[in-house]
């Protein structure tokens, strides 16, 4: 069957799919497998779509959307499953912006109810050319796989006590510091699901590559893919022969996308340049510092994050954690400038004309 779709997921970004898709009745249930729904309903909030170019769309009643089938464990979002099977007519959900759909298991108040998407089926790719025979379209089609290439570029991780802990303005702060001073950066997001605007954040600051999970066919991550998906990255980045990499793990270091996994990974740690922990209270700062250092073996360089908005916090975390305290929004040249710093004797001078 062919149908003209309304919208198209930034999660399948890797197929490059159009407007007009081909569609089987017969649905692969897997994490990843690319699938045409309709929404039924309309919300006032958490109402969007990222399309394929980063873009913010709404959604309404009677759209046809694009997306993968993925899990999630958001604690001011969605959490979801994919379903032990899935047949045409079933009801599942939008599990986040990017186009992910699942059961939802449970929601946040602050996002009510999600969209609720009827199966119409699973898109069809047609990789032989004028081949009829179509192929379970599916989010690994088109993915980085990695190259041979050693990386020896120093990583800058920013991590965080949980979602919305300030992380990627942090991250943004730094690439546009350390693109300014010259270097080719690298921005990439590691854990998570699957989103482009992260990314995209980081290269409108100034960063030469941007990558994530996605681009290396992974809808949501979680403690057995994160590692690998770290190394996929860092290898391709190297690559491209960017300077530094700026990485951000999306959730908390206690959370269940797999940054567990990385923080725990002796060559990936190795890699580390500079630590950053976003925190978004005082407890979260001190827990956070204290967790690293004893579970990981690391520490950390500097905390930001809502704990660092204002003079109490800045305090707290000089005085009593011990550690610099910069915020990203008051004082951005102060957290860039901390961070060029402490790679300068690793970096040397840069190299951009």
């Amino acid at each position: 069957m062919k149908i003209h779709v309304d919208k198209v997921g930034s999660v399948t970004r890797n197929l490059q799919v159009g407007r007009t898709v081909h569609l089987t009745d017969e649905v692969r249930c897997e994490e990843g497998a690319v699938i045409a729904v309709r929404i039924h309903g309309e919300k006032s909030v958490y109402n969007q779509l990222e399309d394929v170019n980063g873009r913010l769309v709404t959604l309404h009643a009677g759209d046809i959307v694009v997306g993968a089938l993925g899990h999630r464990n958001a604690l001011h979002g969605y959490e979801g499953v994919v379903p032990a099977s899935v047949t045409v007519g079933d009801k599942l959900n939008i599990l986040n912006m990017g186009g992910v759909i699942g059961k939802c298991t449970s929601h946040n108040p602050g996002v009510g109810p999600p969209f609720e998407a009827e199966v119409l089926g699973q898109v069809l790719t047609f990789p032989e050319f004028q081949s009829r025979a179509g192929q379970h379209a599916h989010i690994s089609t088109g993915a980085l796989k990695g190259t041979a290439r050693a990386v020896t570029c120093p990583v800058v991780y920013v991590v965080g006590t949980c979602m919305n802990a300030g992380k990627t303005y942090a991250a943004s702060v730094v690439v546009r510091k350390l693109s300014q001073a010259g270097y080719r950066v690298g921005g990439a997001k590691l854990t998570g699901v699957s989103l482009m605007r992260d990314t995209l954040s980081m290269q409108d600051s100034g960063a030469d590559v941007v990558m994530d999970f996605t681009d290396a066919g992974v809808v949501c991550t979680g403690a057995r893919t994160a590692s690998k998906v770290a190394r996929i990255v860092f290898s391709e980045m190297a690559a491209q022969e960017v300077d530094v990499i700026v990485a951000e793990t999306g959730d908390g270091i206690m959370g269940e996308y797999g940054v567990q996994a990385i923080l725990a990974d002796p060559e990936l740690k190795a890699l580390g340049g500079a630590f950053i922990l976003c925190a978004n209270d005082p407890v979260g700062a001190a827990g956070g510092v204290r967790h690293l250092r004893e579970v990981y073996g690391i520490e950390m360089d500097m905390v930001a994050g809502p704990a660092t908005d204002n003079a109490v916090g800045v305090r707290f975390v000089e005085q009593v954690v011990g550690l610099p305290a910069r915020n990203a929004r008051a004082d951005p040249n102060a957290l860039g400038n901390l961070i060029v710093e402490k790679l300068a004797p690793k970096l040397g001078a840069g190299r951009k004309s």
